[in-house]
C-alpha cells in the first residue's frame, strides 16, 4: 500500500486512527491527539521494511513530532541510522487494512 503524508493509519490493537506526519520510503512517523496525559499527542514509528512500530529509541523525547522541521530532522536520522525505533517498546506492525 502506498501512504502519503495526512493519510490515517488505523493498527488493530489500538481503537482511534493515527494521521501519517511524515514518511520516507522505509519510515512512516504518526501521531494522534491523547489528552489523559497532559501530552497533546502520542507517535508511533512504522518500520515498513522490519514491520515493527514503536518510539524512538530516545528516553525522554529529543524531537517534537508537532513541528515539521522535528519530523524531518527525526526521519533523516533514522534514514542514517543516528536514530532507531526502541528495541524494547517495538511491537509487530498490525495495520488493518
Amino acid at each position: 500500500m502506498t501512504y502519503k503524508v495526512g493519510d490515517k493509519i488505523k493498527f488493530k490493537s489500538e481503537k482511534r486512527r493515527y494521521t501519517i506526519v511524515g514518511k520516507t520510503d522505509r519510515y512512516l512517523i504518526c501521531t494522534k491527539p491523547f489528552h489523559l496525559r497532559g501530552n497533546k499527542y502520542i507517535y508511533t514509528i512504522v518500520d515498513l521494511l522490519d514491520q515493527v512500530r514503536g518510539p524512538d529509541m530516545w528516553l525522554f523525547g529529543k524531537y517534537d513530532y508537532s513541528k515539521n522541521e522535528e519530523i524531518d530532522l527525526a526521519l533523516k536520522e533514522l534514514d542514517s541510522g543516528e536514530c532507531y525505533i526502541s528495541y524494547r517498546n517495538r511491537i509487530n506492525l498490525d495495520i488493518e487494512e
